[in-house]
């Protein structure tokens, strides 16, 4: 029989101080006498008909065991509470949901963690000195002069692993509960574009490997120098090898297109790699998926061309909250 909600108990109560008598509130509620008397002796000795507090189970962990636990984890950020049900307290084994309650009772949760470059102390100095150098910069005087390129490499399927599937007891393998991914994404097409607070340029497709000389001939002169020789512009890069080859360095002098100096491993200050993310999640919506490289590559296209430029100026005017984020973090990774 379920318990009286606290709405009947209340109920009960009144009709008792009313002199109704216990047998026939039992009736009209359909439980136990005995459960009429427990309640109006609970009310005469509390005056509340409220659960009294339960202690619960006891806590296996002492308090400094608890704290043990939590300053091992923070020590250890990757550490399983598995691993650490089983050999953290010498001489006893834990619960693995032992260890969870007791992280998740100082705000300890387990999280996908972000996924950056390994960055050195070097790169760290040199990313916090560009972001130190390029923090006083405006928009209106020196962002929305600069072209920000990249590549990036688009798969025709991408495996996506946090996609779920709902599926009874056996059918792990029915055909209809396995998700079928070809090997390498079946496979994809490799792009470069730039963009300005104004303007973008086409998406260019790369077949095959980039190197110096190809970079040259495919992407700078066609595409690059054309565009930039006729603005009072700046043309950003970063270090790929392709890009910081003495093949190139020296064709971007020639042709005068001055380049802004820019930190290794940094993609987190290239506001295009934003956009790489927007122009996947367009193609994931779209009703109808590429079937081949040659439909990917123009499904990219229409894509590009639909983005409105008011996005691309939104992501170029975040640049000094990048530089400030960036110093922020001393030179380590940021948000972005």
């Amino acid at each position: 029989m379920a318990p009286l909600s606290l709405n009947l108990r209340n109920i009960a109560i009144g009709r008792l101080q009313a002199g109704e008598s216990q047998s026939q509130i039992a009736r009209h509620l359909n439980v136990q006498q005995s459960t009429i008397s427990r309640l109006w002796h609970r009310f005469q000795a509390t005056g509340s008909v409220e659960d009294r507090h339960r202690s619960g189970r006891p806590r296996v962990t002492t308090a400094a065991e608890d704290r043990f636990i939590r300053i091992h984890h923070l020590r250890n950020r990757f550490t399983t509470a598995s691993s650490s049900a089983q050999s953290l307290l010498p001489g006893r084994r834990i619960s693995e949901q032992t260890v969870l309650n007791r992280l998740h009772d100082t705000g300890l949760m387990a999280r996908r963690p972000h996924r950056g470059p390994v960055l050195t102390r070097r790169h760290r100095q040199n990313r916090l000195l560009w972001a130190n150098q390029h923090r006083p910069w405006t928009i209106n005087n020196q962002w929305r002069r600069i072209w920000f390129s990249d590549e990036s490499s688009f798969l025709l399927q991408r495996h996506d692993r946090r996609r779920r599937v709902y599926r009874r007891p056996n059918e792990r393998l029915a055909q209809n509960c396995v998700d079928e991914a070809p090997p390498h994404g079946g496979g994809g097409v490799m792009v470069w574009g730039m963009i300005n607070f104004n303007e973008r340029s086409p998406l260019v497709q790369i077949e095959g490997g980039l190197n110096a000389q190809r970079y040259v001939n495919e992407i700078l002169a066609p595409h690059v120098v054309p565009v930039l020789a006729a603005q009072r512009s700046v043309f950003q890069q970063d270090k790929a090898r392709p890009h910081s080859a003495r093949f190139t360095t020296q064709f971007l002098t020639t042709n005068n297109i001055p380049t802004l100096p820019w930190p290794s491993l940094s993609p987190d200050m290239n506001p295009i790699e934003h956009l790489w993310d927007e122009l996947q999640r367009r193609l994931g919506h779209r009703n109808v998926s590429p079937a081949n490289r040659r439909d990917l590559f123009q499904a990219l296209q229409e894509e590009w061309a639909a983005i409105p430029q008011a996005h691309i100026r939104h992501l170029i005017a975040s640049m000094p909250r990048r530089c400030q984020s960036l110093i922020d973090a001393r030179g380590g990774h940021t948000p972005y």
